[in-house]
């Protein structure tokens, strides 16, 4: 299997599901006449960080892993949503972004030389490893930890929408 086939259609299928839960949160802000904020800033423990910073956070490994694993720059995005509205705009800029990055620019990646964070922190990757061992487990917690926390507020999804659909 390659590594494209391993990830973007991944992040595409994860994030226009986490898309659709979060138009289903705005539905049930309105239903139940909820502080839209309330649910923004909401969190499953005090130290975990909030549904906005979720979401965000699961945009940037899909965006990041891509541009890695193709050799670009990754992109940068100034964290400053505080909507759905704001949110759903990264998740479609997300999507165009790696909506955008062909088969062909990742293919051969697997001992691509990555290496991310700085100082004390900084980590050295081959491609598979990054991809396969760091990066969709750090996407799929962010991405299930945002789930988790709409449906603890009592938004309606189940299994079927975090899994969302796939290409046949």
């Amino acid at each position: 299997m390659s590594l494209y086939a391993a990830s973007v259609p991944v992040f595409t299928q994860m994030l226009s599901s986490l898309a659709s839960v979060l138009d289903k949160a705005g539905a049930h802000i309105i239903d139940k006449k909820l502080d839209p904020d309330a649910l923004l800033q909401a969190r499953l423990f005090p130290d975990m960080f909030p549904l906005i910073r979720q979401v965000q956070i699961a945009a940037d490994f899909a965006k990041g892993a891509t541009a890695r694993l193709a050799g670009l720059e990754v992109p940068k995005y100034e964290d400053n949503e505080v909507t759905l509205a704001d949110l759903q705009a990264r998740i479609a800029k997300t999507l165009a972004f790696i909506g955008g990055v062909e088969a062909s620019q990742i293919a051969g990646s697997e001992q691509r030389e990555i290496s991310i964070g700085s100082g004390d922190k900084l980590r050295h990757f081959k491609g598979q490893a990054y991809l396969l061992h760091y990066a969709l487990p750090h996407f799929y917690f962010h991405v299930t930890t945002a789930y988790d926390i709409l449906r603890h507020n009592g938004v309606a999804i189940g299994k079927a929408d975090y899994i969302g659909t796939w290409p046949a």
